[in-house]
């Protein structure tokens, strides 16, 4: 008899697991993640969301993907060739995450005879671990968004 009035209390206290939030009231909202840190004074919107298509996701205006293809200042600096991966489509603007820098820099990617302007920004993993590339970034150099394209890397002065 104690055992089926317990079962009521018992799967009360099971509502506030996650696969329960939603029956009881609304779910609580996702949080909201900060901006990342950029040179860029201006920097392109986050894609809306319900953001679905590669030009919805990709809010670069057409002056910086024109800045992104300019010729570059003399006496960049090679800084090595790193495997890069499609970073965060949510993450808008044309940036490379990398552990070939340890702080925020403008830099340069050249890409199979493409080469464009691009942010560079530390990723913090370990040296050889890899990079991640912007959407917009991808699209620029015309890499396939599902390739992992060998970059070689450029600091600007």
């Amino acid at each position: 008899m104690r055992l089926i009035l317990a079962l009521p209390l018992i799967a009360l206290a099971g509502c506030s697991t996650p696969s329960f939030q939603g029956l009881f009231g609304p779910a609580p909202a996702a949080p909201v993640a900060a901006p990342a840190p950029t040179l860029n004074p201006a920097p392109p919107p986050p894609p809306p969301q319900n953001a679905v298509t590669v030009e919805q996701f990709d809010t670069t205006s057409a002056e910086d993907r024109a800045a992104a293809v300019a010729t570059a200042p003399a006496g960049a600096q090679a800084l090595g060739r790193t495997i890069a991966t499609l970073g965060s489509p949510a993450e808008a603007g044309i940036w490379l995450k990398t552990p070939l820098v340890t702080q925020l820099s403008a830099g340069r990617v050249d890409y199979q005879g493409k080469s464009i302007n691009i942010e560079l920004r530390p990723s913090g993993g370990a040296a050889g671990s890899g990079s991640q590339i912007s959407l917009a970034a991808m699209r620029l150099i015309e890499a396939p968004l599902t390739s992992l394209p060998e970059l070689t890397v450029f600091a600007l002065p």
